[in-house]
This record gives structure tokens, sequence and C-alpha cells, in this order.
């Protein structure tokens, strides 16, 4: 019996090799904008239905239009404000449907990574060449409309299967080589990059996408009020920038137009975002830099580090 996922090793927080971001950063900070596609009459999925009403699901549909419409912009020119590049979690088929709003981010050098196509098209119940076919539509949708490479990836509606981390890792290889296809945000595990298997053997790594701090469930699941969410970020925050004296830590706040911008949510967040861009040695970046840098950087002395401590055994 499978005891665990089997992605990654397990690998104690305490005594790893030390991580150094650039200019000595104790955090590596980033954003994630999901800046989604619901569809209002979806595809059935027989495990999930997209919308808890029957259709027309007009008032679940309607919020998240209006994250396109009005939240996004919110967003945007408040991440402006404080020197922030979004890492946008895209599902794809927005470059069809808003191609205004992906020439925006374009503008402000932002990142794109794969969140599927639509929201509201699941990972369950697909076949794995079906799973295939769909990361391969979503990666080659980003680098048709933005010329970017798309080097990170989250199931959309985190509906992860046994199968999407060595798919992403293949798909991303065939199309562009090693530069394409090389983290995953769906693991939610550690507070640092960890290094993950794939049947493949390509270099593979997750970065922490934080579920804690995601405004979806803080909202939504958690029901905290703005003024708790941005205690809690601020929070978190302090403790990553505390351990990131002994070794770098990473911070995320992922975040949808349609929940964290809504008027009476933006101040808390705004503080927020002024509070961590505040302190001098935080590395203000994106999920693709920081993954880059700790392949490049971190990586093979993590791959040893875990051996070691597994009793020889190795990625």
């Amino acid at each position: 019996m499978q005891t665990d996922p089997g992605y990654y090793d397990y690998w104690p927080y305490d005594k790893r090799p030390k991580i150094t971001w650039p200019n000595g950063a104790k955090v590596a900070f980033w954003v994630t904008p999901n800046i989604e596609f619901y569809e209002l009459e979806a595809p059935a999925n027989p495990s999930r239905k997209a919308w808890p009403q029957p259709y027309p699901a007009i008032a679940g549909y309607g919020i998240r239009d209006y994250g396109n419409r009005v939240g996004h912009m919110r967003q945007m020119q408040l991440l402006d404000k404080y020197g922030v590049r979004g890492s946008v979690s895209l599902s794809t088929a927005l470059c069809d449907h808003h191609p205004e709003i992906i020439r925006l981010c374009q503008e402000r050098d932002w990142e794109f990574f794969s969140h599927g196509i639509y929201n509201t098209r699941y990972t369950y119940g697909m076949s794995e060449e079906q799973e295939r076919e769909m990361i391969r539509d979503s990666i080659e949708s980003i680098y048709k409309h933005t010329g970017q490479k798309c080097a990170g990836y989250l199931a959309p509606a985190l509906s992860h299967s046994d199968h999407t981390v060595d798919l992403f890792a293949e798909v991303g290889t065939e199309l562009f080589g090693d530069e394409a296809g090389f983290y995953t945000c769906d693991l939610f595990h550690d507070d640092q990059p960890t290094p993950i298997h794939t049947r493949s053997g390509k270099k593979f790594v997750s970065i922490p996408y934080s579920l804690e701090m995601n405004d979806t469930i803080a909202y939504v699941s958690n029901k905290v009020t703005p003024r708790q969410y941005g205690k809690m970020i601020k929070a978190n925050f302090d403790r990553l920038y505390q351990e990131g004296e002994e070794s770098g830590t990473i911070m995320c706040i992922p975040t949808h137009n349609y929940q964290v911008s809504c008027p009476h949510r933006l101040k808390a967040y705004e503080e927020a975002l002024e509070y961590i861009t505040g302190h001098s040695d935080v590395w203000v970046t994106t999920g693709r830099e920081i993954a880059s840098y700790y392949m490049q950087n971190c990586y093979e002395q993590s791959v040893a580090d875990i051996a070691a401590k597994q009793g020889g055994k190795s990625l």
C-alpha cells in the first residue's frame, strides 16, 4: 500500500543546505494572480460540478466575470505601485476570451504559467492521453499568445492526477526543451523548493504555492475578515523572514481578482504588500525566476543532501 504520493522524499526542514537568494535576500516573494475563465455551462464531470446551483449559475459566473472586468485592473494597479510583477496562474482560454488582459500583463513583463484551459474543466476522470493533450494545448496557447515558454503548472481548480507532474515535465520538454516545464505549484508541502521525482528523469522542482495565504481559501473556506487576512499575511511573512536569516525561504500570495480585489478587501491586501516590500532584503520576483535560480544554484546540493539522509538513495 502506498503511504504517500511518491513525488518527493521525506527531507526534514532542519539542517538542509543553505539557500542564499540573490543579493542575500532572506525571502523570495512572489504573487500569483489566478486569472481564470469559467464557463456558464461547462461540460459535466462525474467527480465535481462546476457550479453548486442549477443552470444558469448567474451569481457564481457574474462575480468571476467581475474579476476579469474590474478586479483585475485594481490588482494590477496595486502590484504596479509596489513593484511586484505577477506570476499569472492562467486559464489559457483567457487568451481567446480576453486578449486585452494578456496584453496588459505582457506590458508589465509578468510571467504566465499554466492553470489548464478553463477552470470549469477538471482533470478528474481524464485518461492520461486526455490530460496530456490538455496540458499541451495550454502550453502551446501561452507560447502562441505571449512568446513565453511555459515553465510552471497548477492544475485547473487544483484537480491534480497521479500523472500531472510527469506529463507537464514531458510535454514541456517535447515542445521547448529543458527551458520549459520544470516547476509545479501543485504539492503544497514545504516553505522551500523541493526536488521532485519524474518518470522521465527530468530535473524538476516544486515551488511553494500557499493554500493558507490563498485568498479564496481565506475568504470562502475559512471565513476570515479582510483585516484578519491582512494580519495573516504579515504574520506569515514575519516567520519566513525570521527563518530566512538561516536559509532562504519562499512566500507566495495566491490571489483571485474576484476575491482580493473587491473594494472592501483591497486595503488590507495593500497594507500587507506595503509591509512586505518595505523590507530591503526581500527578493520580489516570479515563479520562473525562483525555480530557475534554484535549479542552477541549489538543486544538486539538495539532491545530494536528500540522498545522504535517505542512506544513499537519490533521485
